[in-house]
């Protein structure tokens, strides 16, 4: 039997761990129903990755098809789960695992910013800032590819500001991107999320952009809808699945800070010699 286990992130708000579990559902009708469907989390939600293949296996599993249902290739993509893989291959050795990749850019990614748009109402001028908002974090691939989504963003909408920003870990920072954005000068600001689902930082989110309606009087701010449900998100979760289960994924290694550092105190041993 073979069994597909997506991966969320997780998050200390259950409502957006609730939340993926729920996408996961809107997504069975498009799998095989031979194939037996888990969801786990990576942190703050249950069960954890460990956890969600042990459960598969369980059930009968002797493949298991790890999806990982995250924005962007970081730390928990590139280390966490190859790594909880890593020890279930110990556990299980009878057990094979195809590991596929986050989503990533794509295509569909932009139907969806798209559509967040236009449902909040806004007109792409030359008046308007839209402010593409990430997670962040330490790993500079990562982050350089919400910059690349941004400026793809901007070759289909060139009459409008685009800034990249990050609510935490790195720069720019959404009070950087806005004061920018400001000097630019923007009528209006629309912090669009780059967010998969709600949880605490959506809702902190909120808040500040309601601050920054204080602060810019003058100014006005729109805070559009996270990714969420749409339509073309379970477009690109069932590409990264088919990918898997056609073996044909494919990596982004050329930049990875972690295929770096292994590069740089890696002494190649080289087959010159009969051993």
């Amino acid at each position: 039997m073979k069994a597909i286990l997506f991966v969320g992130h997780g998050s200390r708000d259950e409502e957006g761990n609730e939340q993926v579990r729920q996408f996961v559902q809107t997504i069975l009708p498009q799998i095989d129903a031979t194939f037996y469907v888990h969801t786990c989390f990576l942190e703050f939600g249950v069960p954890s990755v460990i956890d969600g293949i042990v459960h598969c296996v369980e059930r009968g599993a002797t493949e298991v098809i790890v999806i990982p249902i995250i924005l962007l290739p970081a730390g928990h993509s590139k280390l966490h789960i190859p790594a909880a893989i890593d020890e279930a291959k110990e556990r299980y050795p009878y057990v094979s695992f195809t590991y596929g990749r986050p989503l990533g850019i794509h295509d569909a990614t932009f139907t969806i910013l798209q559509d967040r748009l236009e449902e909040a109402e806004i007109v792409l001028d030359e008046h308007t800032a839209v402010i593409l908002l990430g997670r962040g974090g330490s790993d500079p691939d990562a982050n350089s590819d919400l910059y690349k989504i941004a400026r793809l963003f901007w070759e289909r909408n060139k009459q409008v500001i685009v800034e990249p920003a990050f609510m935490g870990v790195t720069n720019p920072s959404l009070d950087e991107a806005v004061v920018k954005c400001v000097k630019l000068g923007a009528k209006k600001i629309v912090v669009l999320p780059y967010f998969l689902f709600t949880g605490v930082l959506i809702k902190r989110l909120e808040k500040r952009v309601f601050e920054f309606q204080s602060i810019y009087p003058h100014i006005s701010f729109v805070l559009t809808h996270y990714f969420g449900f749409h339509p073309s998100l379970q477009t690109i979760v069932l590409d990264r699945l088919h990918e898997a289960l056609s073996d044909s994924v494919q990596m982004n290694c050329d930049t990875c800070q972690y295929r770096l550092h292994v590069a740089e105190h890696h002494h190649h041993h080289h087959h010159h010699h009969d051993h």
